[in-house]
């Protein structure tokens, strides 16, 4: 149900955290995987470790708010393996502050960075998958795009837009053979989060708003992405899902 051979997958933010995670996923389904991010090094490492599962593996530099950089990219994939049938959209980052505090330059760069980016890597992807009649993308989004927190405004906007901007284009692409669907995670230890999360604060905090009482572990969210983009999820569009330990249902 879930074999991915013969499949290609593009994850994007893929030289650490959760994107390190699901390109190894795949990969582990026998998935070629293409992965992008803005630090080179880090992808070629990834790449090596990718690599022992037997699969194929193209590191991309790539700056995902640049449209040029991004065009390129999947050109790039598409001359390497011809195709491209899975797009996980994953690169993100904020900087964030009190409303009454943002710059211009805080929120430009979260917005550009978390929702921006998508659009531009789905429409590049997506004319490919066109071509195919076939395709699946799975947007990265984030439990505080499903609910309000005061966490920091631009980003919270910037996921619910990631949200919408699916459920869209999920309208649109159908016709076409192309799924799109939104995951959207909650706390997860990463390389980036492990310290914090590992305070007995953190760990307090997750008790009292997480019913699982817990953050997720490397490969939680795996399962869910390789579902939507299987062929078992082929009448699966416009979904939601969020994997975050139950912290949405519990607001």
């Amino acid at each position: 149900m879930f074999d991915y051979k013969g499949r290609v997958v593009l994850v994007t933010g893929a030289s650490s955290g959760l994107g390190v995670q699901m390109a190894h996923g795949f990969a582990k389904q026998g998935a070629d995987i293409a992965i992008t991010a803005r630090r080179l090094n880090k992808l070629e490492a990834v790449a090596e470790e990718i690599r022992k599962y037997g699969v194929k593996v193209l590191p991309v530099q790539c700056d995902v708010t640049d449209t040029e950089q991004v065009n390129a990219t999947v050109e790039k994939v598409i001359s390497e393996f011809g195709k491209i049938d899975v797009l996980v959209n994953n690169a993100g980052s904020s900087k964030d502050a009190p409303i009454t505090e943002m710059t211009d330059e805080e929120w430009n760069f979260t917005v550009d960075t978390d929702l921006s980016s998508v659009f531009k890597m789905t429409r590049a992807v997506a004319r490919k998958m066109v071509e195919k009649n076939y395709g699946r993308i799975i947007n990265i989004a984030s439990m505080y795009g499903l609910l309000g927190t005061n966490q920091g405004c631009a980003y919270h906007a910037s996921k619910a837009g990631v949200i919408n901007f699916t459920r869209a284009v999920s309208a649109e692409l159908a016709p076409k053979g192309i799924t799109v669907n939104t995951i959207c995670p909650g706390y997860f230890t990463t390389e980036l989060t492990a310290e914090l999360f590992g305070t007995d604060e953190f760990k307090q905090y997750m008790g009292l708003t997480v019913p699982m009482q817990r953050a997720g572990q490397e490969g939680e969210l795996n399962a869910g992405a390789i579902f939507l983009g299987s062929e078992a999820a082929s009448y699966v569009t416009g979904v939601v899902l969020p994997i975050d330990g139950g912290w949405s249902s519990a607001k």
